[in-house]
């Protein structure tokens, strides 16, 4: 069944510009670990923080939210 209203986003959409932070912030402590602005063991630290956070994140959307709830989660994955 196909949602009578599905959310459109814009380029320009709030929840656009969450995802593309939320992203590069994944990416960060990597790409600063290889270019060794920070150190490996920084790097490692700030990774593991950031995937601890995203999986907590990704169990409150799949089993906590209702379907509506989930839609507008902030840090879905489309």
């Amino acid at each position: 069944m196909k949602d009578p209203n599905p959310i459109k986003l814009s380029g320009t959409h709030p929840l656009n510009i969450i995802f593309v932070v939320y992203n590069v912030i994944y990416w960060l402590p990597i790409v600063l670990s290889f270019t060794t602005i920070i150190g490996y063991r920084a790097g490692f630290i700030g990774f593991f923080g950031i995937i601890l956070f995203r999986a907590v994140a990704n169990v409150i959307r799949n089993n906590l939210l209702t379907l509506e709830q989930a839609e507008v989660y902030p840090f879905r994955i489309p």
